[in-house]
């Protein structure tokens, strides 16, 4: 048997690739495509390997739990159907990975292309074998994500930053619908397991939210897959490089939405809804996009519109919910991957040889390319859906199921006409793109002398072209035992019995074949002057340009409406949003408070210490003379709110939560530094300023002071009323019994945190990560205010101090006052370095853990920074705030990772105790390795912040004049 974490291996294998084929050379174009090689023959391998595992409807399943209690987990799944793609992925991504090495520029990033390709690669290897729902919409949009950084690869053109940005716009958009799909199915099902959902199909069909869960659905697979409406985003894509192109249009991204269809079909389809909007989206997509291909100038332009109408023609199959459909469905997408691919390379061959894709400067490339004209003729008629090649077999699977009655409506009886005119107009574009670009006269002033491409850059294509006629002639030897498979695994006992054979007799799907043959030429016929010389696009339809109808929505959108709503309710000061946003906040919770008055607890003073309450009096008065005098005495108010949070850590002491008081400490201490030293650069105000001001401003202030107070009082009061709601035995009895027992360690609070609700504490540090870096860029940036040039006689002397230890030159003598305190400061250093090593080992057992010494080291090099200077400091120690943030979330993460290992979920904790010599018995729990992340984290975010801060000084220093010394010279 298949061992099931190859299903694993398979999803991770690209996106280690990608991590590789990062951290190469940007030249290395050979070790690049090795490694992408590699990686894509690799994954072929594992898949091929699994296929007797999943005939006969087969399932093999992975399953790696998450967050077991909320349902979400891991789980990976492959049957049949999600096979057969795992093979389209990474077949054609292998094709498409020797192809890139040839087709690429020396000059370009290769590096940057090949880690955005295998990342791309696992998102979809990720999406097809996904079994969970939340899982599979996670890899959606990393499928949108990673697109859209392939689309707009070669960034300095504008039309590849714009066709990235619409892809990911509109592909987003619709995976934002999924995904709100995705919650209101696994709602409905009652599980968010794929095999739970794929079992409840008359359930699903017959609950009230199953009209929003489907228009969700299709909005995500309608938008992916480039369908009416939402068909425009697709062609300007192809500003793309070509592998790019070939690899998104014939195995990968647009190919996502139709798997979803097929994917959902036994839930989702048979209703007259389902019907109604996939067939109008599908037939409606199917014809527009042949139409517009006629009339394209651009290779890939006609290309990326005729993927539009075969996406078109899968997804009006799976419209009809017939069985046979979706077998013709499934087979179309084999079909369309293969000779889709070999084109859109054999256009890149031709754009790479002669230098141009404008079909009007083509022409006669037969005689100096004859082999990739042969190969681009057959893929064309495939395309074309010619006898004796495999897109004919499938169409001719497509016209009978248009022929048969569905659901007795207009769109039954309108779909064989349009499916013959559909191919008419496939035909008139397969025969324009072998016509203008191999035949007639051959031009003479082509950008490149046209020739034969190197063979391994035609080999891709070679292959494609064979398998294109192989199927086409023993198409029941060839791939019938695949379909089978693919099919059982969708249909399970509803699959049909039909027959692949290249000869079916004569009958009217024949018939409509032979007039779709015959009027294409026609057409072409007709059309070729006018297409050899027109500029004006496809006639009827010249004004009807999604990019335009795109761009002037987001203008509307991001220009008028938004610029309207923020006249009325915003403005882009920071106090008025604050009132805004505090205000609404007090209203709401005075109404939600309102309702409940007569749920409220009974309040009593009982048992109030006195003490206790004049300490909670003294901190609430410095909280509102805090907020009074935060206006023009900032240095005040800074003092008072630093009273506030003393009182506050005595009354963490005085419950008995020590952990909380020195975490409480310590904070205080960082983020009153850090505020004076941000304060430093603020423009000044004076007292003497409000007493000139006009009453509205004396009311205007007033008024955010009785704002203030309200909200205070107001979240006293929410948390007095929560302490005093009388509770069952509530969670917390929970971590004191078992703390020890399953936790490893006797202080409760650190045990809670890093693990019990280590999930809680591993997205804090990436938030506090996230908020350093952020600070860092912002104030990278920033420019002190001119009124804060002028330094104060103190600071002026201690920077001449520190100016004059590191320039020996400077002759004059300066004033010393901060010596003995900088002393001092300096050898806290290690003191406070051994008092953080201190508080991070006895966190687990007693009062510390990994926060705390985190912030406790962070004051170490503060303190460096106060008494030395920032160029003393940095030209002695070098500290790297951002590799101990990156470290401390590898650290975190692949700590609760490694639990993946012995089969448990993400941050499962091990402990033990551990006797070591001249030590005695230690705690070696494995959250101390995730408590050691916290640690590196906390004080390189603090570090950052405060460096961010330092930077100014040396910013202001430069923008300013030479200082003259004692003896005329300049400093």
């Amino acid at each position: 048997m298949w061992h099931s974490g190859l299903l694993a291996a398979l999803v991770a294998l690209p996106f280690v690739g990608a991590v590789l084929a990062a951290l190469l050379s940007s030249n290395a174009r050979n070790a690049e495509a090795w490694l992408a090689g590699t990686v894509a023959l690799g994954g072929l391998i594992i898949t091929a390997s699994a296929y007797p595992s999943v005939v006969d409807g087969g399932v093999v399943r992975h399953t790696i739990e998450w967050v077991p209690a909320l349902g979400l987990s891991v789980s990976l799944r492959m049957d049949g159907f999600a096979w057969l793609f795992s093979m389209l992925i990474t077949g054609i991504g292998l094709l498409v990975v020797i192809y890139a090495r040839y087709y690429m520029s020396p000059k370009d990033p290769v590096a940057r292309f090949y880690a955005f390709f295998l990342a791309f690669m696992g998102a979809m290897l990720g999406l097809v074998v996904s079994g969970n729902l939340i899982l599979l919409a996670v890899f959606w949009e990393l499928t949108s994500i990673f697109s859209f950084l392939l689309i707009g690869y070669w960034h300095h053109n504008q039309a590849a930053r714009d066709g990235a940005r619409m892809a990911l716009t509109i592909t987003g958009t619709g995976g934002l619908c999924l995904l709100a799909g995705m919650v209101l199915l696994g709602h409905i099902a009652g599980s968010y397991d794929l095999d739970v959902v794929l079992a409840s199909g008359d359930l699903i069909r017959a609950h009230d939210l199953y009209l929003p869960t489907l228009l969700l659905i299709l909005l995500g697979a309608l938008t992916k897959s480039a369908q009416f409406p939402f068909h425009f985003w697709l062609p300007n894509a192809m500003a793309a490089p070509t592998p790019v192109s070939a690899y998104l249009h014939s195995a990968t991204m647009v190919k996502a939405g139709v798997f979803l269809l097929t994917r959902f079909w036994p839930v989702l389809s048979g209703t007259p809804e389902w019907f109604a909007i996939v067939g109008l989206a599908g037939m409606t997509t199917l014809l527009l996009g042949a139409y517009f291909a006629i009339f394209q100038q651009d290779l890939k332009g006609l290309l990326a519109y005729s993927t539009i109408s075969h996406l078109g023609l899968i997804t009006t199959l799976l419209s009809f919910g017939s069985p046979l459909a979706l077998v013709a469905a499934i087979f179309h997408m084999m079909n369309h991957a293969t000779f889709k691919a070999s084109l859109f390379m054999a256009a890149g061959i031709i754009d790479h040889e002669a230098g141009t894709r404008d079909m009007r400067k083509l022409g006669g490339l037969f005689h100096a390319m004859p082999i990739t004209a042969t190969l681009a003729m057959v893929a064309s008629a495939a395309m074309a859906g010619v006898p004796l090649l495999n897109g004919f077999l499938s169409k001719e699977m497509f016209f009978a199921e248009a022929l048969a009655e569905h659901q007795d409506t207009l769109l039954d009886g309108v779909a064989p006409y349009v499916a013959t005119l559909a191919g008419a107009f496939a035909v008139t574009y397969s025969i324009r793109f072998i016509h203008n670009v191999f035949f007639g006269p051959r031009p003479a002033d082509l950008p490149h002398e046209p020739h034969e491409p190197p063979q391994w850059m035609r080999r891709p294509v070679e292959l494609l072209v064979i398998l294109c006629v192989i199927v086409g002639i023993i198409p029941g030897i060839a791939v019938g035992a695949f379909l089978e498979t693919a099919a059982v695994s969708v249909l399970g006992d509803n699959t049909p019995q039909y027959g692949l054979y290249l000869w079916h007799g004569f009958n009217i799907p024949l018939l409509m074949s032979v007039i779709a043959l015959v009027a294409g030429l026609l057409l072409y016929w007709q059309l070729k002057t006018y297409l050899r010389t027109s500029e004006e696009g496809p006639p009827y339809f010249r004004r009807l340009r999604g990019q335009r109808i795109f761009e002037r929505i987001l203008v509307t959108v991001s220009w008028r409406w938004a610029r309207a709503l923020e006249a009325a309710l915003a403005t882009r000061r920071l106090q008025p949003q604050l009132r805004i946003f505090v205000a609404l906040a007090v209203l709401a919770g005075v109404w939600a408070m309102w309702g409940a008055g007569d749920r409220w607890p009974e309040f009593t003073a009982r048992g109030l210490d006195p003490v206790l309450g004049v300490l909670w009096a003294i901190g609430a008065f410095c909280a509102v003379a805090a907020a009074y005098q935060a206006k023009f005495h900032r240095l005040a108010a800074v003092i008072l709110m630093s009273g506030t949070g003393l009182i506050l850590c005595v009354s963490f002491v005085w419950f008995s939560a020590p952990d909380l008081a020195v975490t409480q400490l310590l904070v205080e201490i960082v983020t009153t530094v850090l505020i004076l030293l941000g304060l430093r650069w603020l423009p000044k105000r004076d007292e003497e300023i409000y007493e000139g001001v006009d009453t509205k401003t004396r009311l205007r202030r007033h008024r955010d002071f009785a704002i203030a107070v309200a909200a205070g009082v107001g979240v006293a009061i929410l948390a007095l009323l929560v302490m005093l709601t009388p509770l069952p035995p509530t969670v917390g009895d929970f971590y004191l019994e078992h703390a020890y027992s399953e936790g490893g360690g006797t202080n409760v609070v650190n045990v809670i945190l890093v693990d019990f609700r280590a999930f809680d504490t591993l997205g804090e540090i990436v938030v506090l990560a996230a908020v350093a870096l952020t600070i860092y860029a912002l104030l990278r940036r920033f420019r002190p205010a001119e009124d804060t040039s002028e330094l104060p006689y103190q600071q002026r002397d201690q920077n001449e101090f520190d100016d004059a230890r590191m320039d020996r030159e400077v002759g004059e003598t300066v004033k010393d006052y901060l010596l003995v305190p900088s002393v001092i400061m300096r050898w806290m250093f290690p003191v406070i370095t051994l008092l953080a090593a201190y508080l991070f080992l006895r966190g687990h057992d007693l009062p510390g853990g990994g926060f705390a010494a985190g912030v406790a080291m962070a004051i170490a090099f503060l303190l460096q920074y106060l008494a030395g200077g920032t160029r003393w400091v940095e030209e002695r120690l070098r500290i790297l705030p951002v590799r101990w943030i990156g470290f401390g979330l590898m650290v975190a993460l692949l700590t609760g990772m490694s639990s993946f290992l012995f089969g448990y979920p993400f941050l499962t904790t091990y402990f033990q105790y551990t006797e070591i010599p001249f030590v005695g018995e230690m705690p070696t729990a494995s959250a101390l390795l995730f408590d050691l992340g916290i640690f590196s984290l906390v004080v390189g975010a603090i570090v950052l912040m405060l460096v961010a801060i330092a930077h100014q000084s040396l910013r202001m220093k430069r923008g300013k004049a030479p200082r003259q010394t004692s003896e005329g010279g300049q400093s």
